[in-house]
């Protein structure tokens, strides 16, 4: 067996074991031999259309089926229709028709879709040594093979005219432009649904073509519209897919187009072999009314004789194309030239079953105007033929796709188009532009879809390239490079699809000035802080008559963010909620803002109760006994209370933050999370250092309540300190001890006495596991650790 049929039997095993016994053709599956040719059209309500415009029979329906017979042709053929209906129903014998392709009276058929029909198997097979009775037996007696293969015969020649039409656009741009052919493939494989090796489009350009094209085997397909008009062999396609999934071509659930052909090539052929009759699949390949039947295998005119076996649509509802548009929410330019992204039925650019395509666009009126589409599996969608008629149209365009499906009517996807030849670009609210820092702009009013580049010219310097992007049908958004920007008029340039010159905006570019956003303080408070734009200007605020000095600026996102001092704590105190103000802003230059203010209500004024802390339970380490309940270890368990000032509720609603002392680590603690009530004015929180603030915070910690957007002061809670991990401690020696233990680094000095004064340095950088000591006769050793080196902790030293 060759590599497919190898990777198709691993989820396929026991179709496989018959494939040792089925002849050598059934190895590959290329169907690259040319077969006879049929005519086929079919009638439907007095409408006549060739078959490959047909996606599905209906009851009533008349088909007409012809050989065609050349001239120069001696072998004659004899050609056979059945009806099919069911996998356990087998067929009447008055719905099997055979023509005599040499005889001109009864050279073709011209058959009727009897009700209850599902499937048409047409029949192909010479006249010497063929037996139409033995044909309509072997059917008879076993309808579910054939009813299957008819199936998978019908799937493989859509799938086949998928592949035909991709090798066929590629050649097409290899002949016309090579350079293309990877842009456009990929195209093509979003239009067709098919997965390509993607290592030939690395390959150099000269042979992109040839190894795209090379092996139809190993593209694989994948299509919800074709896989819901027919199953497999097994059951749904999507339970095929899923099989094919854990095989080499498989990946991630394509569909490929043979293998359901290739199995039943292992079913049929290996059951039905006989000394008389051997049938061959065909697909039919479809064109201006001509079936040119493709088969895997020789013909053989002898015993036993071969008989081709081919499929007509099948005759269910029919089943409109799942077209959906590439990028839904995003308009579209009404200009001459357009293409509306379409996918999710390859079928439309691989077959005729579409048909008589329009885009309908609703006029202003309420009217309706259609131009023609065409699909086109390069372009990735349906291309509009000529203008588009733009007249009476408003700026913003509902268009629709409607077609027929076969013989059924369907309506297609809705598009929002724009129209170029209405509006014009505009600033919102007369905007200006700031130099020194670069600037999003947002333009209104113009055709978004249909703008191709924007570029910026700055009094008489040369036009840069704009970076833009579309926010909705009638508004782009742009990032002005003006940090490096002197201050002048900048000119933007528009240039759209659809119009014939470029549109101009002219904005005023001007240094940055100083913006105020609020002010707040609270009651109480003797620090306010000022939000706005360029605060480094700021020299002085006058609230009433209190003036603050400026402290600390910071940045948030866009916005500054300014501390405020005041210079007379007394005359804040006089300062009452509720009251309101004017704030005097005092700029450098002279400059003057002003900025209302109201004050705000005190924030919560909280102390802390009491403190403590459970060192985690190592038996493999040596208690280390810190001094001060305040001196706790990172990974200690612990727990404060603090109490919130008279006249304020606590409710269990606000937060309790704690971080260390330059916010580089924070924790927020809520209620059931570390933070509980013991009544209204006491709060209790309980945590773990090292867990909620990081492996590495160390020293002074604080903590603060906060309530909404307001919160306290910062209250000292305690200094964390690491501990090392001390193993053992041997004493021996009569002069010495000898301490050993892991990370010992974390330890400044040992010493024998409170006071220090035999103490033992620890080299900065200390790596080793044991440090001598001095002896310890009291049988404790004093520790001054580096994260507090002004607190002493004691070791105990068992006797």
């Amino acid at each position: 067996m060759n590599h497919f049929v190898r990777s198709l039997c691993l989820p396929l095993l026991p179709l496989c074991a018959l494939s040792a016994a089925a002849p050598a053709w059934a190895k590959s599956s290329p169907f690259d031999l040319a077969g006879p040719r049929l005519h086929v059209a079919v009638t439907h309500d007095g409408v006549t259309l060739p078959v490959e415009w047909v996606p599905n029979l209906s009851e009533g329906d008349r088909i007409s089926i012809k050989l065609d017979r050349q001239a120069e042709q001696s072998t004659r053929y004899r050609l056979i229709a059945a009806f099919l209906r069911g996998v356990t129903d087998r067929p009447p014998r008055d719905w099997f028709h055979d023509a005599k392709s040499w005889e001109r009276k009864k050279n073709s058929l011209s058959l009727i879709v009897p009700a209850g029909a599902h499937q048409v198997a047409v029949f192909v097979m010479p006249e010497d040594g063929g037996d139409v009775d033995a044909v309509i037996d072997t059917v008879r007696k076993r309808p579910g093979t054939f009813v299957r293969a008819t199936k998978e015969l019908n799937q493989a020649s859509l799938d086949r005219a998928r592949l035909d039409a991709f090798l066929r656009d590629v050649r097409a741009v290899e002949r016309d432009d090579p350079k293309k052919i990877a842009d456009t493939s990929q195209a093509l494989t979003r239009s067709l649904s098919i997965k390509l090796n993607s290592d030939c489009l690395r390959q150099p350009v000269d042979v992109q073509a040839a190894c795209l094209t090379d092996d139809r085997e190993t593209m694989l397909l994948s299509d919800t519209h074709s896989s819901a008009l027919t199953s497999t062999l097994v059951g749904a396609p999507t339970d095929l897919a899923f099989q094919l999934s854990a095989t080499p071509q498989g990946g991630s659930g394509y569909y490929s187009s043979y293998i359901g052909v290739v199995r039943d090539i292992f079913r049929i052929f290996g059951a039905f072999q006989s000394t008389e009759l051997q049938y061959i699949p065909a697909l039919s390949q479809l064109n201006d009314g001509k079936g040119d039947l493709l088969l895997n295998a020789p013909l053989s005119f002898g015993k036993p004789t071969s008989v081709m076996v081919a499929a007509l649509p099948a005759v269910e509802a029919p089943t409109p194309p799942p077209l959906r548009p590439v990028n839904a929410d995003q308009p579209l330019c009404a200009a001459t030239g357009l293409v509306l992204p379409m996918e999710g039925a390859p079928l439309v650019y691989a077959t005729h079953y579409a048909r008589n395509l329009t885009l309908r666009l609703e006029k202003q009126d309420g009217g309706m105007v259609t131009v023609p589409l065409v699909p086109d599996a390069r372009s990735g969608g349906f291309v509009v033929r000529g203008p588009l008629p733009l007249e009476g149209v408003d700026s913003t365009i509902k268009a629709q796709v409607h077609g027929d499906w076969g013989f059924t009517p369907f309506d297609g996807p809705v598009f929002s188009l724009s129209n170029p030849n209405v509006g014009a670009w505009k600033t919102r609210e007369n905007a200006s532009l700031v130099v020194g820092r670069d600037n999003n702009l947002i333009l209104d009013g113009g055709a978004a879809a249909c703008v191709t580049s924007v570029e910026m010219r700055q009094g008489s310097g040369g036009a840069q390239p704009v970076k833009w992007s579309l926010s909705d049908a009638r508004t782009i958004a742009l990032d002005l490079p003006l940090s490096k920007a002197s201050p002048g008029p900048v000119t933007l340039t528009i240039d759209a699809k659809g119009v014939e010159e470029p549109q101009t905006v002219t904005l005023p570019a001007l240094d940055e000035a100083g913006r105020i956003d609020r002010l707040t303080l609270h009651a109480g408070d003797d620090q306010a802080i000022l939000d706005g734009t360029r605060l480094d200007q700021v020299r002085s605020v006058t609230l009433g008559d209190v003036m603050f000095k400026p402290g600390t600026l910071s940045r948030d996102g866009k916005t500054d963010r300014l501390t405020l001092n005041a210079s007379d704590s007394a005359s804040v105190e006089r300062l009452s909620a509720g009251q309101r103000l004017h704030a005097q802003v005092a700029m450098a230059g002279g400059r003057h803002m002003k900025v209302d203010t109201v004050i705000a209500s005190p924030r919560p004024q909280i102390s802390l109760l009491r403190i403590s802390a459970h060192p985690p339970s190592d038996t493999q380490s040596l208690p280390i006994e810190l001094s001060s309940e305040n001196i706790i270890a990172q990974d200690a368990d612990m727990t404060f209370a603090f109490h919130l000032a008279d006249g304020q509720s606590l409710t269990g609603d606000e937060k309790i933050e704690v971080a260390d002392a330059k916010g580089a680590a924070t924790a927020m603690l809520t209620t059931g999370k570390g933070y509980d009530l013991q009544d209204g004015q006491t709060g209790i929180v309980s945590f773990t250092p090292r867990a909620s603030l990081g492996p590495v915070v160390r020293g002074p910690i604080r903590f603060r309540l906060v309530r909404g957007d307001t919160a306290s002061d910062w209250v000292p809670l305690a200094t964390l300190v690491r501990l090392p991990e001390i193993s053992s401690v041997d004493c021996a020696s009569v002069v010495h001890c000898t301490l050993t233990g892991k990370r010992l680094f974390l330890i400044e000095s040992i010493a024998a006495n409170k006071n220090f004064s035999d103490a033992a340095k620890v080299p900065d950088g200390f790596t080793t596991s044991s440090i001598q000591t001095p002896a310890a006769p009291d049988g404790t050793l004093f520790l001054k650790l580096r994260d507090a080196p002004d607190a002493v902790a004691t070791l105990q030293i068992a006797k």
